[in-house]
């Protein structure tokens, strides 16, 4: 018993010096601690002030674009990159305060450049792809667009720094890394105010050709969204094997392109049917010759 005694006497002895210890570790080192306190209070606000700053500076920037009429991409784009610039330099400022040497800042950002220019190398070709749109324009924020080689089609919608936001028909929104449409064939479908409209219809070669060109050719002359001005053809387009192929070809303002399509085809299945010109299906004819 006398043995555990003083041993408990010796470990209670000891964690009674350690919290002296600690206590007057922390009295030597308060006033420290109190100004370290005090800097990362005054960083905080810092930060708050210096983001209610950058908005002010994005939203001056963007009205100064609106003024000047710029590209909706390129207010976008300019408007990510200001945020992404200016953050940057508010951080490094924070530091700064820290007491980080600036010197020392700089050699750390250029010693960690080529470790995150390697590990983000994806990253950096989509911003200079951002960068090539922007320049190049060859879609702008509301056209429609086809990425050839990705199967990828809809209206643009933003134009950010590292990637493009677009809608699709079914108002879908797709992500698409800049890299990809510099990168890619694009179909700008909407660069131009009108669009040709270029359709196929097959009749049998019992039914009369003249009759069906002409029932063609009447119904673009009367439709309201055909562009008159614009060359109207109707033509023999190939002497298929089940089927004698009409093509026509009109203009038509580009926002009314698939309306006018879906509807000429109607018309015309329903004119035929009533004048009697038969549209076949593919079939097979077989003669059975006896012996």
């Amino acid at each position: 018993m006398d043995d555990v005694i003083d041993s408990a006497t010796e470990v209670t002895a000891e964690a009674g010096q350690e919290v002296n210890q600690f206590f007057q570790m922390f009295q030597d080192n308060l006033p420290d601690i109190i100004a370290f306190g005090l800097r990362v209070v005054f960083a905080i606000i810092f930060f708050v002030i210096g983001s209610k700053v950058i908005t002010w500076i994005r939203k001056l920037v963007r009205r100064s674009m609106e003024r000047a009429d710029a590209d909706m991409g390129v207010r976008q784009f300019v408007d990510s990159l200001l945020k992404f610039g200016l953050y940057a330099i508010l951080l490094f400022s924070i530091a700064t305060r820290f007491g980080v040497e600036p010197s020392s800042v700089a050699a750390l950002i250029a010693s960690a450049g080529v470790a995150v220019g390697l590990a983000l190398k994806g990253s950096l070709s989509n911003l200079a792809g951002g960068i090539l749109i922007l320049l190049l324009k060859p879609f702008a924020v509301g056209d429609y667009i086809i990425v050839t080689g990705e199967g990828i089609e809809g209206t643009v919608k933003e134009i950010q720094i590292f990637y493009t936001k677009m809608t699709t028909v079914d108002n879908q929104t797709v992500v698409v890394p800049n890299g990809i449409l510099t990168d890619n064939s694009l179909t700008n479908v909407t660069a131009r105010p009108e669009r040709q409209l270029d359709l196929k219809v097959g009749i049998s070669y019992d039914s009369d050709l003249k009759k069906a060109k002409s029932l063609i050719e009447n119904m673009l002359l009367s439709h309201e969204d055909i562009i008159q001005d614009e060359d109207i053809k109707v033509f023999v387009d190939d002497l298929a094997d089940s089927a004698v192929v009409i093509g026509l070809r009109a203009w038509v303002p580009t926002e009314k392109y698939w309306a006018t399509r879906w509807q000429l085809l109607e018309n015309i299945k329903l004119t035929f049917d009533k004048e009697g010109i038969e549209i076949p299906y593919d079939q097979l004819t077989v003669h059975v010759k006896q012996q």
